[in-house]
């Protein structure tokens, strides 16, 4: 049987979004360890929110423990709710959470959200904004545990319908109930959808400052 350490990845690191709770669930916390070791047999590192609690502790720490490096970004007025603990990796402390959201953007080839909260939602809809916007063309994925996300799906998938989002940028959404089945699926990821900012390069979007970036994206 072939290691899995010798497959060859098109990403070098991965920002996760997730709850800093574990869910009700228990396949919600096996997702996320599966999913750190998904990214370590592909030699993938991690960017997160920096949490050491909930889900966010589980997947930094099999990623940690797998031997790949481990970035956690985090507001400094956090730290308290959400490390506990000992934490795992690089802790990099930010200002707020807009510098928080801009680090985790700029460090990462691609973003993956596991279940979570108001937060993850927020985090995972504004890199899928960016992407319709053209201001980058890195893979989004959901990692759809146990039909977590259908609604949400549903709910795209609707507004679609009702002529708020075009078919192509649909396409920047990709979903599957399993991280290996995910991976997969990100690694093969070539975009259709036709930004209209495409020349934009992630240096010069931060330039143009948080607050115009988010007046153009609503």
């Amino acid at each position: 049987m072939e290691s899995p350490q010798l497959m060859e990845s098109r990403f070098k690191r991965v920002c996760v979004f997730c709850g800093s709770s574990p869910g009700k669930k228990p396949t919600y916390q096996l997702a996320a360890i599966q999913l750190g070791n998904q990214l370590v047999e592909r030699n993938i590192d991690l960017v997160y929110g920096g949490g050491s609690v909930g889900l966010m502790g589980l997947v930094s720490q099999a990623v940690y423990d797998g031997g790949r490096h481990v970035v956690g970004v985090i507001p400094k007025t956090l730290m308290p709710r959400e490390i506990t603990g000992v934490t795992v990796g690089e802790v990099r402390a930010v200002s707020g959470m807009h510098q928080r959201k801009a680090e985790m953007a700029r460090q990462a080839d691609a973003f993956i959200a596991l279940p979570g909260g108001y937060g993850t939602l927020e985090e995972l809809l504004e890199v899928i904004t960016w992407a319709q916007l053209g201001i980058h063309d890195k893979p989004v994925g959901l990692l759809n545990v146990d039909g977590y996300y259908n609604s949400l799906l549903s709910f795209i998938d609707q507004a679609v319908d009702e002529g708020f989002i075009p078919p192509a940028a649909r396409h920047i959404i990709v979903s599957a109930p399993t991280a290996h089945e995910l991976m997969c699926k990100l690694e093969e990821y070539v975009p259709k959808h036709s930004g209209v900012a495409s020349k934009l390069s992630w240096e010069a979007e931060q330039q143009i400052g948080y607050s115009t970036k988010t007046e153009i994206a609503r």
